[in-house]
């Protein structure tokens, strides 16, 4: 998953990001309620997790904007405020989910994780397109009940994929899953990471659209 993590403390940001992109995540940082609204106009993500005493402002007030816009991006808060009234607040503000500090990073992910399955609509947390299964929080895959080995990149492409399968994917999109925060894909890295999924899981997994993207079928 492509995620924004907004919070001005370097240190959690930084050990945030880290370990998200351990467990195979692609990340973007925001330390202010300005950058991250830069980022959500050039890029797609899948979640983020957000922080309420931010240098411009509340976070909540982020939240607040997005759902005003129709936005349905996957909302995480993250903060040291840890009233019942500061949670309903939250919640009311338009998060999905609301965690308080100091956090313990696995659960964290594990949330991130459920956000991303309601907002796409899987009640279970293993992904089955036909005889394909996906596994996100053990990075497992298999076709046919066997084990499919994938690189960390082609386990995050194939993820986007499944998770919108029946859907068009952008090229934009999809290299906005696999390149998080100051990386530049190469030209052709796209299509070769495509290939490969192709001869691991059959040419037929991956439908290319001329002049849109890939789109993997509803098997």
């Amino acid at each position: 998953m492509h995620l924004l993590i907004i919070e001005d403390d370097r240190t959690i940001a930084e050990n945030l990001y880290e370990y998200l992109e351990s467990r195979g995540h692609q990340c973007d940082y925001a330390d202010s309620l300005a950058a991250a609204s830069r980022l959500l106009v050039d890029q797609v993500f899948d979640a983020a997790v957000l922080d309420r005493n931010l240098p411009d402002g509340d976070g909540l007030a982020l939240a607040r904007r997005l759902r005003s816009e129709g936005n349905s991006l996957p909302l995480l808060i993250l903060t040291a405020r840890d009233t019942l009234e500061d949670k309903l607040v939250g919640f009311d503000a338009g998060a999905d989910d609301y965690l308080v500090k100091p956090i313990d990073l696995d659960e964290l992910a594990a949330r991130i994780r459920a956000m991303a399955r309601r907002s796409a609509g899987h009640a279970s947390p293993i992904l089955r397109l036909g005889d394909l299964e996906i596994d996100p929080a053990a990075h497992q895959v298999s076709l046919g009940g066997a084990p499919v080995e994938l690189s960390a990149r082609e386990f995050s492409l194939l993820l986007a994929l499944a998770e919108n399968a029946g859907r068009a994917m952008t090229r934009a999109q999809l290299e906005s899953t696999l390149y998080g925060w100051q990386e530049e894909p190469e030209s052709n890295a796209l299509e070769v990471h495509v290939h490969h999924l192709r001869r691991k899981l059959g040419s037929d997994r991956i439908r290319t659209l001329r002049g849109i993207g890939y789109l993997m079928p509803k098997f």
